[in-house]
C-alpha cells in the first residue's frame, strides 16, 4: 500500500454476483470515507479457453475458431464496460484499469493477483454450498500472498 496507494483487484464476469462484488468494493474499499485518491482499481476479465476436439469428424475449422474467440472479445468488450460504468457512476475520479487474460478463471484471478501483488482481491460468490466452495479455497489459496475480500 503506502505512498503509491491499494491495488485492488476485482474479477469481473457477465453474472450478477460480479456486478455485486463491484459495487460492493466500490462502496467499501472506494468510498469517500477513505483516502482513495490514489487507489487503483484493476478489473479483470478471464476469457476461458475454447474446447478443443479433435478425431475423425469432430475437428474443429479455423473459422469456428475464429468465431469463438470474436464473440469471447465482445464478451469481454461489453463486461468491461459495464463495469467501467459501475465506477464512473460512483466516482469518476477512480483510477481504472482494465485487463482481460486467457484461461481458466480460477488460474487467471490467483496468477494475475500474485504477478501484480495486489493489496485487496474481490470476487463474487457463485452460490456454491460450503462443501463446493472449502475445496476451491483449499487448493487456490496458497497462490494468493493478498488479503481477500470475498463480497456475499
Amino acid at each position: 500500500m503506502g505512498e503509491n496507494g491499494r491495488k485492488i483487484l476485482v474479477a469481473v464476469d457477465d453474472g450478477e454476483e460480479s456486478s455485486y462484488a463491484l459495487s460492493w468494493c466500490i462502496q467499501n474499499l472506494l468510498s469517500d470515507n477513505h483516502q482513495n485518491y490514489k487507489d487503483t482499481l484493476i478489473l479483470l476479465f478471464a476469457k476461458r479457453p475454447l474446447p478443443v476436439y479433435s478425431g475423425i469428424g469432430h475437428d474443429i475449422s479455423p473459422t469456428v475458431i475464429a468465431s469463438g474467440e470474436k464473440y469471447a472479445n465482445e464478451v469481454a468488450e461489453k463486461v468491461m464496460g459495464k463495469a467501467t460504468q459501475i465506477c464512473k457512476d460512483f466516482n469518476d475520479q477512480i483510477t481504472v484499469e482494465t485487463m482481460a487474460e486467457h484461461g481458466d478463471p480460477r488460474d487467471v484471478i490467483c496468477d494475475v493477483a500474485e504477478r501484480l501483488k495486489v493489496d485487496f482481491l474481490v470476487v463474487g460468490s457463485r452460490d456454491y454450498g460450503p462443501l463446493k466452495r472449502c475445496p476451491f479455497l483449499a487448493l487456490y489459496s496458497y497462490h494468493l500472498y493478498c488479503e481477500m475480500y470475498h463480497a456475499f
